[in-house]
């Protein structure tokens, strides 16, 4: 069985987030999704995300075409991926935080995990920056 990670912090759930994994499932068998923790989000965006982890990790997992969801760890952002070794790795199209240092871990370990870039699904309207400010959050 080929497996997919995807990570995010999907605060905000919405029609974007949806086609993601659309796109992410179809690179295999399983789709694991890994939230990011409420520090890495506040370091990496520089705001603590609306939901917590917590509830972010129930909305997924209510969502059909995700198989199994984590929790990110809050001090290595790659211990999911270590865990796990997908043999398939899908970033967003603006996914930028952490991917470095995931290509660096694959050179490393000589990991034959593929990376794959996901499309957009009109980012004119769902983006979560774009629904935080419409909503005033």
């Amino acid at each position: 069985m080929k497996s997919v990670m995807l990570f995010g912090t999907f605060d905000i759930l919405h029609l974007g987030h949806i086609a993601l994994f659309r796109q992410a499932k179809k690179y295999g068998d399983t789709l694991i999704v890994v939230i990011a923790r409420d520090p890495i989000v506040a370091k990496v965006k520089g705001q603590k995300p609306i939901h917590s982890e917590q509830e972010r990790m129930k909305l997924v997992k209510e969502i059909r075409l995700v198989d199994k969801v984590v929790l990110g760890d809050k001090t290595d952002t790659y211990t999911a991926f270590r865990r796990y070794r997908p043999d398939v790795v899908a970033l967003g199209y603006d996914q930028e935080a952490f991917v470095h240092g995931l290509l660096a871990i694959i050179r490393e370990k000589q990991m034959r995990t593929k990376i794959v870039r996901l499309e957009a699904y009109r980012p004119e309207l769902y983006k979560s920056k774009k629904l935080k400010k419409y909503f005033g959050v």
